[in-house]
This record gives structure tokens, sequence and C-alpha cells, in this order.
């Protein structure tokens, strides 16, 4: 698509009748509350699926490269943002022991699949929290702030071309657009910083769909702790660094990601990307959506789905931008469901690390409610302090729990310990065997057990690399070069922990 085709697009999503689009999802959110009420949405059989990024280097230097689209749609992937990133989706898979290692399988062949093509451009695809080599020839800062106008529409020059994308650069709303973090500057004319970060995002179905609020309410109280064990992104490209690297060391969170999605995309005083309140019931959920602000209201057109019913609620729940959130959506009315969306973990460094994350948040869903853990009654501040500590420090923040007996506790083998105790319980009554259990868990277990995630281990490289006196712009990129080889071995197969 051309720039001046791109550009009338976004000016036509821009003349879309904001009370026309309002008039449609307050008729639709009518609708999917009565098929709430009548059941449509419940499905007693406990459901898994995954959302995953990456990003391409060449394969060669390890530098930031752009994905070409064809060679995008020939593998399988799905455009995300910026022009360097991919996604894939797996399908919808039962939460058992053969729809977990369908779910692996399912990655791994894709992923393995579009290994073999992108080579032959010279590429690799990375799993990663953050890149941080840019493109060769170019700065970090060029390549996030690079935009061109084209008759009055503001158009990334590296980003995709997705209307809604570019689209939020020109609307009323607001967005920063702006990194804020320690030590870091860069200001944009869109929204393209947001392409620094990848994610993976485990969903999970709940059966009934009434009960969303009770799963809901314990997933934000594991929040904190999962995300201390996934943590992978504590540093930026350096170029965009401000401060001595001293400083920057002493100062380094360990998930810059979620920082990046909260800066770029809030407007001031709204914000909109955030840890989520509790919810009191299944209509408070959709009121919560429907009643979000609308970043680019967009008509939406029939296309056969079940949910076409509900396609303007659905489009407003695209930019619902919470770190948990709630999901109604069904391509046939058999297939309609409630579940859970978790989207605070940046990507990991293996495929078997992404799935482990999966099961254990799975495991979690299906026992803290089966077993009425008292963390239910852990204060909701708490567990967005919890959120918080664990970006800032990983496996070493203070992390509040309230442990089975109901005591409240801050010692993290107990915090720990019960977690994997109840997602091993979660997994083994959905009939895994204990060989099974120890596959999808060990790798986290493990990173627990040596006090080690992804981002610290590349801290201490970096740290160490300059304490021997290796520039900090080298050192950074000398451990993302160690990371990407490591990964080329493990990727598909292997464990993180394999690494250390």
């Amino acid at each position: 698509m051309s720039g001046s085709e791109l550009a009338e697009r976004v000016r036509e999503t821009l003349d879309v009748d904001r009370d026309e689009f309002d008039r449609r999802v307050e008729e639709e959110v009518e609708d999917l509350k009565r098929e709430l009420h009548e059941g449509t949405f419940d499905n007693p059989q406990a459901i898994v699926g995954l959302e995953y990024e990456f990003y391409a280097v060449d394969a060669e230097t390890d530098a930031l490269m752009r994905v070409p689209r064809r060679l995008l749609e020939f593998i399988g992937f799905e455009k995300e943002l910026g022009l360097h990133n991919a996604e894939m989706q797996t399908a919808p898979q039962p939460l058992s022991a053969y729809g977990l290692r369908a779910t692996t399988a399912e990655v791994q062949a894709k992923l393995d699949a579009a290994q073999r093509e992108v080579r032959s451009e010279g590429m690799r695809l990375v799993s990663d929290g953050m890149w941080t080599v840019p493109p060769i020839g170019e700065t970090a800062r060029s390549y996030l702030a690079d935009s061109v106008e084209e008759n009055g529409v503001t158009l990334a020059t590296n980003m995709s071309d997705s209307v809604r994308y570019h689209a939020m650069a020109n609307t009323e709303f607001g967005a920063s657009m702006a990194l804020s973090a320690p030590h870091v500057d860069l200001d944009a004319d869109t929204v393209m910083p947001e392409s620094l970060i990848t994610s993976i995002q485990p969903h999970y179905q709940v059966p009934q769909a009434e009960d969303l609020p009770e799963y809901f309410r314990y997933a934000l109280r594991v929040a904190g702790p999962l995300v201390a064990l996934g943590v992978n992104s504590p540093f930026f490209p350096p170029d965009l660094y401000t401060a001595d690297p001293e400083v920057v060391l002493a100062d380094c969170p360990m998930e810059n990601r979620i920082g990046v999605f909260e800066s770029v995309l809030n407007p001031p005083g709204d914000p909109k990307v955030r840890f989520p309140e509790d919810i009191e019931s299944v209509e408070d959920a959709v009121d919560a959506i429907a009643g979000d602000r609308t970043v680019v209201p967009m008509l939406q057109e029939p296309i056969g789905r079940f949910d076409d019913r509900f396609a303007h609620f659905r489009h407003k729940h695209g930019t619902f931008w919470r770190w948990v959130r709630p999901v109604f959506d069904g391509a046939s009315r058999q297939a309609a469901n409630a579940r859970i969306e978790f989207r605070p973990l940046p990507c990991q460094p293996t495929v078997r690390d992404s799935v482990a994350f999966l099961a254990t948040f799975a495991g979690l869903m299906e026992s803290l409610p089966t077993r009425e853990h008292p963390v239910y009654h852990l204060e909701w501040a708490d567990a967005r302090e919890n959120f918080y500590a664990a970006v800032q420090d990983g496996l070493r923040a203070d992390l509040s729990w309230v442990t089975r007996d109901g005591d409240p506790t801050v010692d993290p083998d107990l915090v720990f310990g019960e977690l994997f105790e109840h997602a091993r319980d979660g997994l083994s009554l959905r009939g895994l065997d204990e060989g099974e259990v120890d596959y999808y868990l060990r790798p986290l277990e493990r990173r627990f057990e040596e006090g080690i995630t992804p981002a610290r281990w590349k801290y201490r490289d970096v740290s160490e690399r300059y304490a021997r006196g290796v520039p900090f712009t080298e050192a950074v990129w000398g451990m993302q070069s160690d990371y990407v080889d490591r990964q080329a071995e493990t990727l598909v197969e292997g464990c993180f922990t394999d690494w250390l």
C-alpha cells in the first residue's frame, strides 16, 4: 500500500461518526449480556491458547531487520506494530496433557518452518522482551521516531500498514507517544516506540461466564509472582540512554516492557494501560470495556462470525489496554467463550519457557478457585504493589501473599512454594501425571531455585562486561549477541535453564 493510499484510509477512519459507533456499541452490549445470562458463553471444558510475538534480526550481525510483508504472509505469521515484528497465535486447545502437547507442537512446527524460510533472507526470528540493536546504519532513536506527513496525516515510516495503528497518531486521543523510563528519553510523533517490546499472552477460558470475576481476582493476585519469574527486558537500545552507565546499571528495572507500553500509549491523566481493578460481576466486566475511552472508532462489517453481533464492542476491546483483561468472543455460537488474557509477560528465551508460563497460569486458574485459596482476600492494592515491585526487581522483589492457612507473608519460599504447588495441583486436576507436570513447571521452578531470570542473566552479563572495561554500548550488544546465539541452539527444543 502506498503512503498516499494509507493516508487516505486513515483519513476515512478519522471521519467515522463517533456517535454512531457508540450507539452500535450500546446496542451490542445489551445483546451480549443477554447471551451471557442464557449461558451461550459457558463451556465446562477448560481451554487454553497462546499469542506469541517475535522480532527479526540480521543472522550475521544481530541487528534489527524489517520483515518483508510477502515473507510474513508466506510463513503464516501475522503483522504486528513494527515492520520488524511477527506474531503467531495458537489454536484453542483443551487444558490437558494432549492439549498442552498440541500447543507446544504447533508453536514448534510453525516456528521451525518460519526460521527455515527467513534464513533465506539472511534473518532470524528472536523471542525476547525488547530489542537493543537497531538496524544497520540506523539508530534506535531514528528508527522509532522517523515519520512523514502525507496530505496532513502523520505516518510512521517503520510501522506496519495497519490503519488502526497509524490512526492513533492522528486522533484526539492524545497518547503520549514518548518513552518515560529511568534515564531514557525519546519523543515521537506516532506510537512506534511501543514496537520496542514483544510479549507472550496466555489465554484461559473459564467454564462458567458468571464465575469470571472470581477467576479474574485470582489472576490479579498471581500477576506479580508470575512477572517476577518472567522478567526479560532490563536494557533499552544504548543510544536511548541519557545517563552514565553506572547510573543506568544502578537504577535498571528488570522489566522495562511494562513502562514502555504505559508511557507511550497513556494520555496524561488517563491511564488506559494499567493494572486493572477487580471485577464484581460479569456485567461489570462488559461495562468496563464498553465504557472505556475509544481510541479509533471504526464501523465494522460482518465477516461471517457469531460475534459479528458484538463487532463494535470487540473493536473497543482491542484498546482495552489492561495488563489482565476479560475477553468475550467466538467465531460460532458453539465456540463462544469468556476467558482471561494474561498480558504482562515478555517473550521468553525458548518455546518451552513460554509454554511453561501458559501451563503455570492455567494450572493456577484451575486450582486456586477450586481450593478456595485465601490469597483471594489479598488486598487489591497489595496485588498491584506486587506487580510493579516485580517489574522493578524480578525475583528480588518483596511480594505479599496470603497462605493457605490465611496468614499474610512476604517469605518468598512460601509465596513461590504455594504458587508452584497449586499450579501442579491444577494441572493434576486436568489429568496430567507427575512426569508431565514436571516437564511444564520445572523450567520456572528452577528459575526460583537458582534465583535467576532472563533479565537477571542479561543484567549480570552486561555488568560483568562493563566491569572488565568494555564500553557500555558494546557490553549491551555483546550480551544481545550471546542471547541470540544461545537461543539459536535452544529456542525450539531447549530451555532457558540450559544456559545456566
